[in-house]
């Protein structure tokens, strides 16, 4: 009895963990005039959580615990954005200003940009935001006619930028992605590429089957990706989970040494007030996960051996981060990826408030 009773006890807390929520209330104004803007976007970035106000300017969101961006848009209105902790129920106004039309003309009408940029630059752009993966594969961009491209040759660079939210739909994982890009660049010198916007999550509607199907392929991009190891890292699971953190050596700079304990006071810190998590490591990490083998195309692309048996990520921190309950880490542009996790671009990305079942 006394066993049936400390398990349903168990299972009870577990439950109320789970579906602990917070609730968002407020009110979207005019910033000059202090009306209210009726039919404002209020959305939690990267997630499936949004709104739109009421006459009286109102939304509400429920959020289960973490951190999350809010991000705040009307048409004709600067966009904005706040950073909330969803550990209690709280109550925002957003006072937003009328955007200054006159900066995008100018944008628009630069020199720089190339009159066939889809036809020159599309695939490459495609294969760099939305990916290269088996994923990648099933996602298609609604409205590619919305981007715009410029190329500075004195930089050598590529950047891209849009007249309108992207609407993307990822036939992989079951979403239709509303992503209101700010900027996608890419430097030819370094190889490297960086893109920043905001991204909102709507699943797609389908059968049983087609759920089933969904469900198994989002369990399938969860597992080995970045969500997973900072869920674990923050929850001190790193092992059970399959994960592994090597450092790169101070005296060897080509070597990474195997920390046997991650969760040291040198690398890691929680927050006892607010349950967050602080990661920070002063040398290049090599995060491998050993229970899954990466994709063939992974392999074929980067012209490794066709039987490497695990997953591994490079990063680099420039600062310390910190971590949230649902695995959303401030500041993002802290976080540096390379290898593995570098080949997951937007149609390998979860919404923050997914849950694995």
């Amino acid at each position: 009895m006394q066993k049936h009773i400390l398990s349903t006890a168990a299972a009870l807390l577990f439950t109320l963990i789970a579906f602990a929520q917070s609730t968002i209330t407020g009110r979207v104004l005019d910033a000059e005039t202090k009306q209210p803007l009726e039919g404002a976007s209020v959305f939690a970035q990267n997630t499936t959580i949004g709104a739109v106000t009421k006459a009286d300017g109102s939304f509400k969101l429920a959020i289960s615990r973490g951190g999350y961006e809010l991000v705040i848009s009307f048409t004709g209105y600067n966009s904005e954005r706040l950073t909330v902790d969803a550990s209690a129920d709280q109550n925002i106004d957003i006072e937003l200003k009328k955007e200054d039309k006159s900066l995008g003309e100018v944008v628009i009408k630069s020199s720089s940009e190339v009159a066939d940029g889809w036809e020159k630059y599309g695939t490459f752009f495609i294969q760099h935001f939305i990916g290269a993966t088996p994923n990648a594969a099933q996602t298609v961009l609604q409205n590619p006619e919305a981007l715009k491209f410029f190329y500075y040759k004195r930089t050598d660079r590529l950047k891209v930028m849009a007249t309108e939210p992207l609407r993307i739909t990822n036939n992989a994982l079951g979403y239709t992605l509303q992503y209101a890009l700010d900027s996608f660049v890419y430097h030819y010198k370094t190889d490297v590429n960086s893109y920043r916007g905001n991204c909102f999550y709507l699943p797609l509607d389908g059968d049983s089957v087609q759920q089933r199907a969904w469900d198994s392929a989002r369990l399938a991009t969860y597992h080995g990706s970045r969500m997973h190891f900072l869920h674990a890292y923050y929850d001190s699971t790193i092992k059970r989970e399959g994960f592994t953190i090597d450092m790169l050596s101070n005296s060897n700079r080509n070597q990474f040494l195997r920390l046997s304990n991650p969760y040291d006071t040198s690398y890691y810190f929680v927050d006892d007030s607010t349950g967050d998590v602080e990661m920070w490591y002063p040398n290049r990490i090599s995060i491998t996960y050993t229970k899954a083998k990466p994709e063939s195309e992974y392999l074929q692309q980067m012209k490794l051996p066709l039987d490497v048996p695990v997953q591994i990520s490079y990063v680099d921190l420039k600062d310390a981060i910190l971590i949230k309950e649902n695995g959303y880490f401030l500041d993002q542009r802290s976080w540096i990826n390379q290898g593995y996790w570098s080949w997951k671009n937007l149609a390998d990305q979860l919404p923050y408030d997914y849950k694995p079942k």
